[in-house]
């Protein structure tokens, strides 16, 4: 499945230069990661945004959130946020600073 690079372009754009940041082509599309870990990703035309386990259900009530799951079993801390929700830079932007957050309590690998 290709992915949208326009997508990834406005993620590049809200995250600069940042020196901690990487990019890595998984689950079909782009993920950008913090220090080794993955922060958020474009998987076709969605993002993909990780976020605290323990805020998981939480999340899933936010409109235009649904489970992140391509194998059949899902993870706590994955989710996808619908394409047309993003279209909003300001909402964009918010979730890539909640998946950066996040990638930065981690370990770096």
């Amino acid at each position: 499945m290709a992915y949208d690079e326009s997508l990834a372009a406005r993620i590049r754009d809200h995250l600069g230069d940042d020196p901690a940041l990487t990019e890595k082509k998984m689950f079909g599309g782009i993920a950008f990661m913090i220090a080794g870990n993955m922060a958020v990703g474009v998987h076709g035309d969605d993002l993909m945004v990780r976020s605290s386990p323990e805020d998981h259900d939480v999340i899933l009530t936010r409109p235009g959130v649904r489970q992140f799951d391509m194998t059949g079993r899902p993870m706590r801390g994955w989710v996808v946020v619908e394409s047309a929700l993003i279209a909003d830079d300001d909402i964009l932007s918010g979730w890539i600073d909640e998946g950066i957050e996040f990638a930065r309590t981690l370990a770096p690998k």
